[in-house]
Protein backbone atom coordinates (compact mmCIF):
# COMPACT_ATOMS: atom_id res chain seq x y z
CA UNK A 1 0.00 0.00 0.00
CA UNK A 2 1.19 3.48 -1.04
CA UNK A 3 0.77 6.48 1.36
CA UNK A 4 1.07 10.03 -1.09
CA UNK A 5 0.24 13.18 -0.71
CA UNK A 6 -2.14 14.49 -3.53
CA UNK A 7 -1.77 18.26 -4.37
CA UNK A 8 -4.52 20.39 -5.26
CA UNK A 9 -3.62 20.35 -8.69
CA UNK A 10 -2.93 16.72 -8.94
CA UNK A 11 0.00 14.57 -8.58
CA UNK A 12 3.62 15.77 -9.48
CA UNK A 13 5.17 15.62 -13.11
CA UNK A 14 6.80 13.13 -13.86
CA UNK A 15 10.71 13.00 -13.07
CA UNK A 16 10.08 15.35 -10.56
CA UNK A 17 10.83 13.95 -6.93
CA UNK A 18 8.93 14.03 -3.86
CA UNK A 19 8.75 17.46 -2.32
CA UNK A 20 10.18 19.30 -5.65
CA UNK A 21 8.42 21.00 -8.53
CA UNK A 22 9.82 21.81 -12.24
CA UNK A 23 8.44 25.53 -11.39
CA UNK A 24 7.49 27.01 -8.29
CA UNK A 25 3.95 28.09 -8.15
CA UNK A 26 3.20 31.87 -8.18
CA UNK A 27 1.64 33.38 -4.75
CA UNK A 28 -1.93 32.93 -5.12
CA UNK A 29 -3.49 36.78 -5.75
CA UNK A 30 -6.13 36.04 -3.31
CA UNK A 31 -4.04 35.06 0.04
CA UNK A 32 -4.25 38.42 1.72
CA UNK A 33 -8.09 37.83 1.71
CA UNK A 34 -7.72 34.60 2.85
CA UNK A 35 -5.93 35.96 5.57
CA UNK A 36 -9.11 38.00 6.28
CA UNK A 37 -11.50 34.70 6.25
CA UNK A 38 -8.69 32.63 8.66
CA UNK A 39 -8.74 35.23 11.01
CA UNK A 40 -12.43 35.81 11.18
CA UNK A 41 -13.00 32.18 12.16
CA UNK A 42 -9.93 32.29 14.57
CA UNK A 43 -11.54 35.13 16.39
CA UNK A 44 -15.30 32.97 16.31
CA UNK A 45 -13.02 30.29 18.56
CA UNK A 46 -11.25 32.91 20.54
CA UNK A 47 -14.42 35.67 20.88
CA UNK A 48 -16.23 32.07 22.64
CA UNK A 49 -14.00 31.36 25.36
CA UNK A 50 -14.74 35.02 27.02
CA UNK A 51 -17.97 35.96 25.35
CA UNK A 52 -20.26 33.76 27.12
CA UNK A 53 -18.48 34.33 30.82
CA UNK A 54 -20.03 37.91 30.82
CA UNK A 55 -23.54 36.31 29.69
CA UNK A 56 -23.31 33.41 32.42
CA UNK A 57 -24.95 35.23 34.85
CA UNK A 58 -28.30 36.31 32.87
CA UNK A 59 -28.18 32.64 31.82
CA UNK A 60 -28.09 31.67 35.05
CA UNK A 61 -31.11 33.38 36.24
CA UNK A 62 -33.22 32.70 33.25
CA UNK A 63 -32.38 29.10 32.89
CA UNK A 64 -32.63 28.35 36.37
CA UNK A 65 -29.41 26.60 36.24
CA UNK A 66 -27.95 25.65 40.34
CA UNK A 67 -24.95 27.26 41.50
CA UNK A 68 -23.07 23.69 41.24
CA UNK A 69 -24.29 23.20 36.87
CA UNK A 70 -23.10 26.71 36.03
CA UNK A 71 -19.91 25.81 35.68
CA UNK A 72 -20.45 22.93 33.08
CA UNK A 73 -21.54 26.00 30.50
CA UNK A 74 -18.00 26.22 30.48
CA UNK A 75 -16.16 23.05 31.22
CA UNK A 76 -18.46 21.52 28.64
CA UNK A 77 -16.78 23.54 26.01
CA UNK A 78 -13.04 23.38 27.00
CA UNK A 79 -13.68 19.57 27.62
CA UNK A 80 -14.84 18.99 23.57
CA UNK A 81 -12.18 21.43 22.73
CA UNK A 82 -9.53 20.32 24.57
CA UNK A 83 -9.62 16.54 24.01
CA UNK A 84 -10.46 16.53 20.79
CA UNK A 85 -7.90 18.66 19.08
CA UNK A 86 -5.74 16.44 17.92
CA UNK A 87 -8.07 13.89 16.15
CA UNK A 88 -9.48 17.11 15.03
CA UNK A 89 -6.44 17.73 13.38
CA UNK A 90 -5.42 14.97 12.01
CA UNK A 91 -8.91 14.86 10.26
CA UNK A 92 -7.98 17.76 8.79
CA UNK A 93 -4.41 16.19 7.24
CA UNK A 94 -6.01 13.57 6.13
CA UNK A 95 -9.45 15.00 4.49
CA UNK A 96 -8.57 18.48 3.28
CA UNK A 97 -7.93 21.84 5.34
CA UNK A 98 -10.27 23.53 3.39
CA UNK A 99 -13.01 20.98 3.90
CA UNK A 100 -12.41 20.88 7.67
CA UNK A 101 -12.20 24.36 7.87
CA UNK A 102 -15.35 24.87 6.26
CA UNK A 103 -17.18 21.93 8.12
CA UNK A 104 -15.92 23.48 11.56
CA UNK A 105 -17.79 26.58 10.27
CA UNK A 106 -20.98 25.25 9.76
CA UNK A 107 -21.61 23.11 13.14
CA UNK A 108 -19.85 25.99 15.05
CA UNK A 109 -22.84 28.37 14.01
CA UNK A 110 -25.24 25.66 14.31
CA UNK A 111 -24.37 24.37 17.87
CA UNK A 112 -24.48 28.52 18.96
CA UNK A 113 -27.54 28.84 17.24
CA UNK A 114 -28.80 25.29 18.94
CA UNK A 115 -27.06 27.25 22.32
CA UNK A 116 -29.03 30.57 21.39
CA UNK A 117 -32.41 28.65 21.45
CA UNK A 118 -31.72 26.46 24.73
CA UNK A 119 -35.03 26.29 26.86
CA UNK A 120 -32.79 24.49 29.83
CA UNK A 121 -29.51 23.71 31.28
CA UNK A 122 -29.22 20.03 29.44
CA UNK A 123 -29.94 21.80 26.14
CA UNK A 124 -27.28 24.27 26.54
CA UNK A 125 -24.17 22.17 28.14
CA UNK A 126 -25.06 20.11 25.14
CA UNK A 127 -24.96 22.82 22.70
CA UNK A 128 -21.74 24.23 24.30
CA UNK A 129 -20.29 20.71 23.96
CA UNK A 130 -21.28 20.31 19.97
CA UNK A 131 -19.38 23.85 19.84
CA UNK A 132 -16.12 22.38 21.74
CA UNK A 133 -16.38 19.58 19.16
CA UNK A 134 -17.14 21.81 15.87
CA UNK A 135 -13.91 24.48 17.21
CA UNK A 136 -11.55 21.15 17.41
CA UNK A 137 -12.02 20.55 13.51
CA UNK A 138 -11.99 24.41 12.44
CA UNK A 139 -9.28 25.80 14.90
CA UNK A 140 -6.13 23.79 13.74
CA UNK A 141 -7.52 23.69 9.83
CA UNK A 142 -7.03 27.68 9.90
CA UNK A 143 -3.78 27.14 11.59
CA UNK A 144 -2.59 24.54 8.73
CA UNK A 145 -4.10 26.86 6.39
CA UNK A 146 -2.51 29.63 7.49
CA UNK A 147 0.75 28.23 7.76
CA UNK A 148 0.79 26.52 3.68
CA UNK A 149 -1.07 29.68 1.77
CA UNK A 150 2.21 31.87 3.57
CA UNK A 151 4.95 30.60 2.05
CA UNK A 152 7.39 33.68 1.92
CA UNK A 153 9.29 34.49 5.17
CA UNK A 154 8.36 38.29 4.92
CA UNK A 155 4.65 37.78 4.12
CA UNK A 156 4.49 35.26 6.60
CA UNK A 157 5.70 37.27 8.88
CA UNK A 158 2.97 39.99 8.44
CA UNK A 159 0.25 37.50 8.37
CA UNK A 160 1.40 35.84 11.48
CA UNK A 161 1.23 39.34 13.06
CA UNK A 162 -2.62 39.41 12.05
CA UNK A 163 -3.70 36.59 13.54
CA UNK A 164 -1.49 36.52 16.59
CA UNK A 165 -2.91 39.88 17.17
CA UNK A 166 -6.72 37.94 16.60
CA UNK A 167 -5.27 35.07 18.89
CA UNK A 168 -4.18 37.18 21.94
CA UNK A 169 -7.10 39.53 21.84
CA UNK A 170 -9.95 37.42 20.93
CA UNK A 171 -10.67 37.04 24.36
CA UNK A 172 -10.72 40.81 25.66
CA UNK A 173 -12.68 41.82 22.34
CA UNK A 174 -15.32 38.72 23.72
CA UNK A 175 -15.37 40.21 26.99
CA UNK A 176 -16.53 43.68 24.86
CA UNK A 177 -19.29 42.26 22.69
CA UNK A 178 -20.61 39.82 25.28
CA UNK A 179 -20.74 42.69 27.97
CA UNK A 180 -22.45 44.86 24.89
CA UNK A 181 -25.20 42.07 23.95
CA UNK A 182 -25.90 41.22 27.33
CA UNK A 183 -26.62 44.64 28.41
CA UNK A 184 -28.28 45.96 25.50
CA UNK A 185 -30.39 42.73 24.09
CA UNK A 186 -30.05 39.45 25.38
CA UNK A 187 -27.95 36.77 27.02
CA UNK A 188 -28.51 34.36 23.90
CA UNK A 189 -27.13 37.04 21.47
CA UNK A 190 -23.45 36.15 23.00
CA UNK A 191 -24.17 32.77 21.14
CA UNK A 192 -26.27 33.62 17.83
CA UNK A 193 -23.73 36.15 16.69
CA UNK A 194 -21.71 33.48 15.56
CA UNK A 195 -23.97 32.29 12.93
CA UNK A 196 -24.49 35.19 10.79
CA UNK A 197 -19.99 35.62 11.37
CA UNK A 198 -19.77 31.89 10.30
CA UNK A 199 -21.85 32.00 7.21
CA UNK A 200 -19.12 35.19 6.14
CA UNK A 201 -16.97 33.05 6.89
CA UNK A 202 -17.92 30.48 5.01
CA UNK A 203 -18.32 32.08 1.73
CA UNK A 204 -15.46 33.93 2.30
CA UNK A 205 -13.42 30.02 2.42
CA UNK A 206 -15.51 29.02 -0.57
CA UNK A 207 -14.28 31.74 -2.90
CA UNK A 208 -10.55 32.60 -1.39
CA UNK A 209 -8.94 29.48 -0.09
CA UNK A 210 -7.11 26.96 -1.65
CA UNK A 211 -6.63 23.21 0.14
CA UNK A 212 -2.64 22.78 -0.52
CA UNK A 213 -3.95 19.51 -1.00
CA UNK A 214 -4.86 16.03 1.33
CA UNK A 215 -2.94 12.59 2.32
CA UNK A 216 -4.69 9.78 0.00
CA UNK A 217 -4.45 6.09 0.84
CA UNK A 218 -3.54 6.55 4.77
CA UNK A 219 -5.27 4.91 7.47
CA UNK A 220 -6.85 7.13 10.57
CA UNK A 221 -4.91 6.03 13.70
CA UNK A 222 -7.94 4.57 15.47
CA UNK A 223 -6.50 3.33 18.56
CA UNK A 224 -4.55 6.33 18.72
CA UNK A 225 -7.60 8.68 18.63
CA UNK A 226 -8.86 7.14 21.18
CA UNK A 227 -5.73 6.92 23.48
CA UNK A 228 -5.26 10.71 22.56
CA UNK A 229 -8.76 12.09 23.25
CA UNK A 230 -9.39 10.20 26.43
CA UNK A 231 -6.19 11.36 28.07
CA UNK A 232 -6.42 14.99 26.76
CA UNK A 233 -10.19 14.68 27.95
CA UNK A 234 -9.23 13.37 31.87
CA UNK A 235 -6.45 15.87 32.11
CA UNK A 236 -8.60 18.90 31.42
CA UNK A 237 -11.62 17.54 33.37
CA UNK A 238 -9.70 16.97 36.27
CA UNK A 239 -8.19 20.34 36.24
CA UNK A 240 -11.37 21.86 35.78
CA UNK A 241 -13.17 19.94 38.87
CA UNK A 242 -9.89 20.39 40.78
CA UNK A 243 -11.45 23.86 41.26
CA UNK A 244 -14.21 23.36 43.03
CA UNK A 245 -12.95 19.63 44.65
CA UNK A 246 -9.97 20.70 45.57
CA UNK A 247 -6.40 19.09 44.74
CA UNK A 248 -6.33 16.41 47.29
CA UNK A 249 -10.06 15.01 46.07
CA UNK A 250 -9.84 11.47 44.82
CA UNK A 251 -11.79 11.69 41.87
CA UNK A 252 -9.26 15.02 40.84
CA UNK A 253 -6.04 12.74 41.51
CA UNK A 254 -7.44 9.47 39.65
CA UNK A 255 -8.76 11.87 36.72
CA UNK A 256 -5.00 13.55 36.44
CA UNK A 257 -3.17 10.38 36.85
CA UNK A 258 -4.99 8.17 34.54
CA UNK A 259 -4.66 10.53 32.13
CA UNK A 260 -1.00 10.80 32.32
CA UNK A 261 -0.79 7.35 32.44
CA UNK A 262 -2.98 6.99 29.30
CA UNK A 263 -1.26 9.85 27.35
CA UNK A 264 1.71 7.95 27.96
CA UNK A 265 0.42 4.87 26.40
CA UNK A 266 -0.81 7.05 23.73
CA UNK A 267 3.01 8.14 23.21
CA UNK A 268 4.28 4.62 23.21
CA UNK A 269 1.38 3.73 20.26
CA UNK A 270 2.43 6.72 18.42
CA UNK A 271 5.96 4.62 17.78
CA UNK A 272 4.66 1.93 16.36
CA UNK A 273 1.53 3.01 14.77
CA UNK A 274 1.68 3.21 10.95
CA UNK A 275 -0.19 6.67 10.30
CA UNK A 276 0.22 7.99 14.01
CA UNK A 277 -2.53 10.83 15.04
CA UNK A 278 0.32 12.77 16.06
CA UNK A 279 3.79 11.76 14.71
CA UNK A 280 6.07 12.55 17.49
CA UNK A 281 9.41 14.36 15.94
CA UNK A 282 7.12 16.89 15.47
CA UNK A 283 7.21 17.70 19.28
CA UNK A 284 10.72 16.62 19.55
CA UNK A 285 12.00 19.10 17.66
CA UNK A 286 13.92 22.01 20.53
CA UNK A 287 12.62 24.87 18.81
CA UNK A 288 9.05 23.57 18.37
CA UNK A 289 9.11 21.68 21.74
CA UNK A 290 10.02 25.27 23.32
CA UNK A 291 7.66 26.84 21.62
CA UNK A 292 4.89 24.54 23.00
CA UNK A 293 5.51 24.45 26.59
CA UNK A 294 6.29 28.88 26.17
CA UNK A 295 2.90 28.88 25.00
CA UNK A 296 1.50 26.51 27.81
CA UNK A 297 3.12 28.56 30.20
CA UNK A 298 1.50 31.76 29.55
CA UNK A 299 -1.98 30.85 28.70
CA UNK A 300 -1.69 29.45 32.61
CA UNK A 301 -0.32 32.77 33.69
CA UNK A 302 -2.68 34.92 31.17
CA UNK A 303 -6.36 33.23 32.05
CA UNK A 304 -6.89 33.56 35.27
CA UNK A 305 -5.35 36.93 35.21
CA UNK A 306 -8.60 37.96 33.44
CA UNK A 307 -10.91 36.58 35.35
CA UNK A 308 -9.59 38.43 38.75
CA UNK A 309 -9.36 41.60 36.57
CA UNK A 310 -12.87 41.23 35.71
CA UNK A 311 -14.33 40.23 39.21
CA UNK A 312 -12.27 43.46 40.34
CA UNK A 313 -13.86 46.00 37.72
CA UNK A 314 -17.44 44.63 38.10
CA UNK A 315 -17.49 43.08 41.89
CA UNK A 316 -15.15 45.71 43.84
CA UNK A 317 -15.33 48.91 41.73
CA UNK A 318 -18.96 47.73 40.40
CA UNK A 319 -18.66 48.41 36.60
CA UNK A 320 -21.25 47.51 34.70
CA UNK A 321 -20.02 44.62 31.68
CA UNK A 322 -20.15 46.29 29.41
CA UNK A 323 -17.68 49.55 30.73
CA UNK A 324 -15.68 46.25 31.96
CA UNK A 325 -15.48 45.04 28.50
CA UNK A 326 -14.42 48.59 27.41
CA UNK A 327 -11.88 48.84 29.92
CA UNK A 328 -10.12 45.84 27.64
CA UNK A 329 -9.79 47.95 24.70
CA UNK A 330 -6.12 49.33 25.30
CA UNK A 331 -4.98 45.91 25.88
CA UNK A 332 -6.37 44.57 21.87
CA UNK A 333 -4.54 47.75 20.70
CA UNK A 334 -1.61 47.05 22.19
CA UNK A 335 -1.72 43.53 21.14
CA UNK A 336 -2.30 44.81 17.57
CA UNK A 337 0.71 47.22 17.65
CA UNK A 338 3.16 44.54 19.49
CA UNK A 339 1.84 41.59 16.95
CA UNK A 340 2.49 43.99 13.40
CA UNK A 341 4.45 46.77 14.13
CA UNK A 342 6.84 44.96 16.13
CA UNK A 343 7.12 40.98 15.61
CA UNK A 344 5.92 41.25 12.10
CA UNK A 345 8.65 43.33 10.78
CA UNK A 346 11.29 41.94 12.55
CA UNK A 347 10.82 38.23 12.50
CA UNK A 348 12.61 37.58 9.77
CA UNK A 349 15.82 39.27 10.61
CA UNK A 350 16.01 38.59 14.29
CA UNK A 351 15.89 35.04 16.01
CA UNK A 352 12.60 34.30 17.24
CA UNK A 353 13.40 34.26 21.26
CA UNK A 354 14.67 38.09 20.48
CA UNK A 355 11.09 38.68 20.32
CA UNK A 356 9.78 36.31 22.99
CA UNK A 357 11.85 36.30 25.80
CA UNK A 358 11.96 40.27 26.01
CA UNK A 359 8.12 40.29 24.96
CA UNK A 360 7.54 37.84 28.03
CA UNK A 361 9.46 39.81 30.72
CA UNK A 362 7.72 43.17 29.59
CA UNK A 363 4.23 40.88 29.93
CA UNK A 364 5.61 39.75 33.34
CA UNK A 365 6.17 43.66 34.19
CA UNK A 366 2.26 44.14 33.57
CA UNK A 367 0.99 41.44 35.67
CA UNK A 368 3.19 43.06 38.40
CA UNK A 369 1.71 46.23 38.02
CA UNK A 370 -1.90 44.18 38.65
CA UNK A 371 -0.58 42.70 41.11
CA UNK A 372 -0.20 45.48 43.83
CA UNK A 373 -3.38 47.05 43.36
CA UNK A 374 -5.48 47.37 46.13
CA UNK A 375 -8.69 48.34 46.65
CA UNK A 376 -8.95 51.84 46.05
CA UNK A 377 -6.55 51.50 42.97
CA UNK A 378 -7.70 53.60 40.24
CA UNK A 379 -7.62 52.32 36.47
CA UNK A 380 -5.27 54.84 35.09
CA UNK A 381 -3.12 54.30 37.76
CA UNK A 382 -2.88 50.73 37.94
CA UNK A 383 -4.92 48.51 35.57
CA UNK A 384 -4.00 50.31 32.53
CA UNK A 385 -0.53 50.41 32.45
CA UNK A 386 -0.01 46.63 33.33
CA UNK A 387 -2.69 46.02 30.54
CA UNK A 388 -0.79 48.06 28.05
CA UNK A 389 2.78 46.30 29.06
CA UNK A 390 0.82 42.86 28.70
CA UNK A 391 -0.78 43.73 25.45
CA UNK A 392 2.24 44.78 23.91
CA UNK A 393 4.62 41.87 24.86
CA UNK A 394 1.60 39.43 23.96
CA UNK A 395 1.80 40.67 20.84
CA UNK A 396 5.42 40.69 20.45
CA UNK A 397 5.17 36.84 21.51
CA UNK A 398 2.63 35.03 20.12
CA UNK A 399 3.60 35.78 16.82
CA UNK A 400 6.78 35.01 17.17
CA UNK A 401 5.89 31.58 19.18
CA UNK A 402 2.88 30.37 16.69
CA UNK A 403 5.40 31.00 13.57
CA UNK A 404 8.10 28.63 15.44
CA UNK A 405 5.37 25.77 16.68
CA UNK A 406 4.32 25.62 13.22
CA UNK A 407 7.27 25.94 10.96
CA UNK A 408 9.51 23.49 8.93
CA UNK A 409 6.58 20.64 9.06
CA UNK A 410 5.81 18.90 5.74
CA UNK A 411 1.99 20.08 4.39
CA UNK A 412 0.43 16.55 5.79
CA UNK A 413 1.46 17.00 8.94
CA UNK A 414 0.52 20.66 9.67
CA UNK A 415 -2.59 19.77 10.94
CA UNK A 416 -1.09 17.61 13.90
CA UNK A 417 1.61 20.71 14.77
CA UNK A 418 -1.49 23.20 14.73
CA UNK A 419 -3.60 20.89 16.55
CA UNK A 420 -0.77 20.11 19.11
CA UNK A 421 -0.11 23.93 19.69
CA UNK A 422 -3.97 24.16 20.19
CA UNK A 423 -4.15 21.59 22.81
CA UNK A 424 -1.46 23.07 24.84
CA UNK A 425 -2.87 26.36 24.63
CA UNK A 426 -6.53 24.36 26.27
CA UNK A 427 -4.56 22.80 28.82
CA UNK A 428 -3.15 25.66 29.83
CA UNK A 429 -5.78 27.51 30.32
CA UNK A 430 -7.78 24.73 32.41
CA UNK A 431 -4.50 24.72 34.57
CA UNK A 432 -4.30 28.24 35.18
CA UNK A 433 -8.09 28.79 35.76
CA UNK A 434 -8.09 25.69 38.00
CA UNK A 435 -4.50 26.58 39.76
CA UNK A 436 -5.15 30.21 40.13
CA UNK A 437 -8.61 30.46 41.50
CA UNK A 438 -7.28 27.91 44.31
CA UNK A 439 -4.00 29.88 45.13
CA UNK A 440 -6.82 33.04 44.67
CA UNK A 441 -9.00 31.60 47.39
CA UNK A 442 -6.89 30.15 49.92
CA UNK A 443 -4.96 33.74 50.10
CA UNK A 444 -8.45 35.54 50.76
CA UNK A 445 -9.10 32.77 53.45
CA UNK A 446 -5.86 33.14 54.92
CA UNK A 447 -6.23 36.80 55.22
CA UNK A 448 -9.43 36.92 56.90
CA UNK A 449 -8.16 34.54 59.61
CA UNK A 450 -5.06 36.93 59.98
CA UNK A 451 -7.23 39.77 60.65
CA UNK A 452 -10.42 37.72 62.09
CA UNK A 453 -9.43 39.58 65.67
CA UNK A 454 -9.94 43.19 64.07
CA UNK A 455 -12.65 45.08 65.22
CA UNK A 456 -14.83 44.74 62.02
CA UNK A 457 -18.34 43.78 63.23
CA UNK A 458 -20.91 46.20 61.78
CA UNK A 459 -21.85 45.40 58.26
CA UNK A 460 -20.47 48.15 56.59
CA UNK A 461 -16.84 47.33 58.47
CA UNK A 462 -17.33 43.50 57.58
CA UNK A 463 -18.07 44.27 53.74
CA UNK A 464 -14.93 46.57 53.41
CA UNK A 465 -12.75 43.36 55.08
CA UNK A 466 -14.03 41.14 52.62
CA UNK A 467 -13.30 43.66 49.71
CA UNK A 468 -9.70 43.72 51.02
CA UNK A 469 -9.53 40.08 51.37
CA UNK A 470 -10.43 39.24 48.31
CA UNK A 471 -8.01 41.59 46.50
CA UNK A 472 -5.50 39.94 48.18
CA UNK A 473 -6.34 37.34 46.69
CA UNK A 474 -6.26 38.55 43.25
CA UNK A 475 -3.19 40.19 44.56
CA UNK A 476 -1.09 36.76 45.54
CA UNK A 477 -2.35 34.62 42.48
CA UNK A 478 -1.49 37.64 40.07
CA UNK A 479 2.25 37.26 41.43
CA UNK A 480 1.90 33.84 40.74
CA UNK A 481 1.06 34.48 37.20
CA UNK A 482 4.08 36.90 36.74
CA UNK A 483 6.49 34.52 38.02
CA UNK A 484 4.72 31.92 35.83
CA UNK A 485 5.07 34.85 32.59
CA UNK A 486 8.90 34.87 33.57
CA UNK A 487 9.83 31.01 33.29
CA UNK A 488 8.00 31.21 30.01
CA UNK A 489 10.38 33.76 29.42
CA UNK A 490 13.41 31.60 30.53
CA UNK A 491 11.76 28.64 28.78
CA UNK A 492 11.94 30.35 25.56
CA UNK A 493 15.46 32.02 25.54
CA UNK A 494 16.77 28.24 26.85
CA UNK A 495 15.04 26.31 23.96
CA UNK A 496 14.19 28.59 20.94
CA UNK A 497 17.87 28.82 19.92
CA UNK A 498 17.73 28.92 16.11
CA UNK A 499 19.29 32.00 14.07
CA UNK A 500 17.13 34.72 12.36
CA UNK A 501 16.00 33.54 9.03
CA UNK A 502 18.22 35.81 7.55
CA UNK A 503 21.78 34.47 8.94
CA UNK A 504 20.66 30.88 7.96
CA UNK A 505 22.86 29.13 6.02
CA UNK A 506 21.86 29.29 2.04
CA UNK A 507 19.95 32.87 3.19
CA UNK A 508 22.07 34.55 0.72
CA UNK A 509 20.73 34.91 -3.06
CA UNK A 510 19.81 31.46 -5.15
CA UNK A 511 20.16 29.63 -1.76
CA UNK A 512 17.12 27.87 -0.48
CA UNK A 513 13.90 29.22 0.82
CA UNK A 514 14.14 29.90 4.47
CA UNK A 515 11.44 28.27 7.30
CA UNK A 516 9.22 30.75 9.52
CA UNK A 517 11.03 29.35 12.53
CA UNK A 518 14.75 30.13 11.32
CA UNK A 519 15.55 27.12 9.60
CA UNK A 520 15.58 26.19 5.45
CA UNK A 521 12.57 25.18 4.35
CA UNK A 522 13.29 21.93 2.73
CA UNK A 523 14.95 20.91 5.43
CA UNK A 524 15.20 20.91 9.56
CA UNK A 525 17.46 22.26 11.85
CA UNK A 526 19.46 21.06 14.73
CA UNK A 527 19.44 17.48 13.29
CA UNK A 528 15.40 17.41 13.60
CA UNK A 529 15.19 14.32 10.66
CA UNK A 530 11.80 15.20 9.74
CA UNK A 531 10.86 16.52 6.15
CA UNK A 532 9.95 19.87 5.68
CA UNK A 533 9.43 20.00 1.93
CA UNK A 534 6.46 21.08 -0.08
CA UNK A 535 5.65 17.57 -0.46
CA UNK A 536 6.14 14.62 1.85
CA UNK A 537 7.74 11.75 0.73
CA UNK A 538 6.01 8.57 -1.11
CA UNK A 539 6.30 5.93 1.77
CA UNK A 540 5.58 2.31 0.15
CA UNK A 541 4.68 -0.64 2.89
Amino acid sequence: MTDTVVPENGPERPGTSPGEREDAPPPDPRRWWGLVVIALAQLIVMLDMTIVNIALPSAQRDLGMTDGDRQWTITAYTLAFGGLLLLGGRLGDLFGRRRSFIIGLIGFAGASALGGAATGPGMLFAARALQGVFAALLAPAALSLMTTTFTDPRERGKAFGVFGAIAGAGGAIGMLVGGFLTEYLDWRWCLYVNAPVAALAVIGAIVMLKDPGRRTGARLDLLGAVLGTSGVLSIVYGFSEAESRGWGDTRVLTLLIGGVAVLGAFSLWQTRARTPLLPLHIVKDRQRAGAYLTMALVTIAMFGVFLFLTYYLQGIKGWSPLKTGAAYLPLTACMIIGSTQVSARLLHKVPARALITPGLTLAAGGLAFLASMDVDATYLSHVLPGICMMGLGLGATFMAAISTATGRVAPHEQGAASATLNTMQQVGGSVGTALLNTIAAGATTDWLTDHRGDPARQMPQAKAALAAATVHGYSVATWVSAGIMLLAAVVAGVFINAKAPGRQPGAAAGGPAIGPAGGPAGGPAGGDREAGAVEAPVRTG
